[in-house]
């Protein structure tokens, strides 16, 4: 997978999880904020915590941590897929 395809593939991940039940074209910024996280974060439990703080700045509202890691751990398996490849 190409970075450019996983980095599609991943905003895809986040409109889907719709967090906060708001539709899936609402996070936008936040997605675009937790893409980047990825390419900062090579841990899970990291990246769930950058993850939470996002969508709180937004939201005002803290996501459960387990959701988040969840969430950061299907988000790094595609981070490390397109990695792999030539």
């Amino acid at each position: 997978m190409e970075e450019s395809q996983a980095v599609m593939e991943m905003i895809k991940i986040i409109a889907k999880w719709d967090p906060f039940q708001y539709g899936e074209e609402f996070y936008e910024t936040e997605a675009v904020d937790v893409v980047q996280a990825v390419y900062d974060k090579d841990r899970a439990d990291e990246l769930a915590e950058a993850i939470q703080d996002i969508f709180e700045a937004s939201f005002e509202q803290k996501l459960p941590i387990a959701s988040c890691l969840q969430a950061a751990e299907k988000l790094l398996l595609i981070k490390e897929s397109s990695s792999c490849t030539p």
